[in-house]
Order: structure tokens, then C-alpha cells, then sequence
């Protein structure tokens, strides 16, 4: 338990490490597939995700190469505002996350501690930028970044729709989109040096009235030729209900840094 809190924290936060396979971008001079590109893009953002807040039930599988834990998690969204995530062991809670759009901070039970920082802290122990818009997109199926912001080569993969980004920088990034919705399948980054990445599958959709919602993500994040998995799978979603963000570190908890 003392270890999924914060791997599933910064693997949530992360939205930007890695890829499998990805290929390496060339410009794009075709004006019809620029214009496929600019219909994708214009596809994707017309999911309905019009919900307020959202209140998830998940079921989560942990798997490193030191450890596998299933536990459950109850996700709390106000969107654009906040993130609140309770990871649960045999029903009883065990850590809890709060995050926002300035500040990233949780704890955990089992060795009684918690940290509190900005997004500027992870960025630069993770190597890459990241924010609370990431974190919110990666679970509701959304492209992570604003496709709007960046030029990309559009290909296929498996008869679906890929764009990758095009780019000279440190990072590679793929987006897979289901052709009959344009629903997010895949998103992969891989940044270069040091070497990383991460894969992010998607599948299962649900529409409900306020939202397009993913029932199964599968998460696998590679460093130093060592990966770990984490499948999330949600149960059950309300949506627009009025919900508490309730975060209070216990008593006595001793709070850590990362450096």
C-alpha cells in the first residue's frame, strides 16, 4: 500500500513520459492530410465532456517488478478545479491525493507520512512539464495536451487513425483514435533522454448523458528496462452531484520531499 499512492499520483500526474514504437515524425506537406489532421483533432474535442463533476468507483491492479496489490479507488472530479483521489485497501482507506491546479499533496496510512508541492517540483524530478490539465484529461480519455498547440504527421495504425507529433525536442508523443468516435485508443510518450515512457490504452467506452467516459485504462510506465503496470478499471460514474474534497493530513505524520 505505501508504494501505489504515490505511483498511481505521479503516474496520474505524469501525463507525459512515454511510448512504445513510436515513429519518428516527418513534416507534413499534403494539404488533404493536414486537413485530416485539423478533422481528428476537431473530432476528438467534439466528445461531449460537458459534466461538472464526477464521482468514480475503480477497481485498480498494481504490478512492478517488486510488488502486485489490487485495491479500490473512489475518484472525485470538479472539473478544471480539483482531483480527489481515495485508494482503498479491503474498504478501509489507506492514502488520499488532492490535486490542483497549483499544488499536488497526499498521504498515506501505512508509514504515516504525506508531501505537499507544486507542479514544478514533479516536473523536474520527472524531467518533463506537467500540470493539473494533463492529469484531468488522462482520465476522461482526452488527449493530454492541447492537439490545437502542436503540428502533427497523421499515419495509421492497425486501421485506426495515429498522430505523432512532429518534433525535434526531447519528447515523442502518439495519439491512437477509434475511427467510428474518434474516442482516444492509445497515447504513448517517450522522452528520449533519459530514456522513458509510457503507454496509456483505452477501451471500453460509455457514453452517459454528461459525459463520453473510458471504463478501462491500462497504464505501463518503462524506466531503467523496468516496467510497471497499472489497470484501472471503473465500476460505476455520477456525474453533476454535489461532492466533498475533504483533505486532512492525520495527526503526527512526518512529511517527505522528493528531490
Amino acid at each position: 500500500m505505501q508504494k501505489i499512492l504515490p505511483l498511481l499520483l505521479l503516474v496520474l500526474v505524469v501525463a507525459c513520459k512515454p511510448k512504445q514504437n513510436l515513429v519518428t515524425p516527418a513534416t507534413v506537406t499534403n494539404t488533404a492530410a493536414v486537413e485530416t489532421v485539423k478533422n481528428i483533432i476537431s473530432n476528438h474535442y467534439a466528445i461531449n465532456r460537458g459534466f461538472k463533476t464526477a464521482f468514480i468507483n475503480a477497481n485498480v491492479d498494481y504490478v512492478s517488478p517488486k510488488q502486485s496489490l489490487r485495491v479500490s479507488a473512489d475518484i472525485r472530479i470538479k472539473k478544471d478545479e480539483m482531483i480527489l483521489l481515495t485508494v482503498k485497501f479491503f474498504g478501509i482507506t489507506g492514502a488520499k491525493a488532492l490535486i490542483t491546479p497549483t499544488q499536488v499533496k497526499y498521504y498515506e496510512k501505512a508509514n504515516n507520512t504525506y508531501f505537499e508541492g507544486d507542479y514544478k517540483m514533479l516536473s523536474d524530478w520527472l524531467g518533463t512539464e506537467l500540470d493539473f490539465k494533463k492529469v484531468q484529461n488522462m482520465l476522461i480519455g482526452q488527449a493530454i495536451d492541447d492537439l490545437d498547440q502542436t503540428k502533427y504527421e497523421m499515419t495509421t495504425e492497425e486501421n485506426a487513425p495515429r498522430l505523432n507529433e512532429i518534433t525535434s525536442g526531447n519528447f515523442l508523443k502518439g495519439f491512437v483514435f477509434y475511427p467510428d468516435s474518434f474516442n482516444l485508443k492509445k497515447q504513448e510518450i517517450q522522452q528520449l533522454s533519459p530514456e522513458r515512457k509510457m503507454l496509456v490504452n483505452y477501451s471500453n467506452y460509455k457514453s452517459f448523458a454528461e459525459s463520453v467516459l473510458p471504463q478501462e485504462l491500462a497504464i505501463f510506465a518503462t524506466q531503467n528496462n523496468q516496467t510497471t503496470s497499472i489497470a484501472i478499471e471503473y465500476r460505476d460514474a455520477k456525474f453533476n452531484d454535489e461532492l466533498n474534497f475533504v483533505y486532512n493530513v492525520p495527526r503526527g505524520y512526518e512529511q517527505i520531499t522528493i528531490k
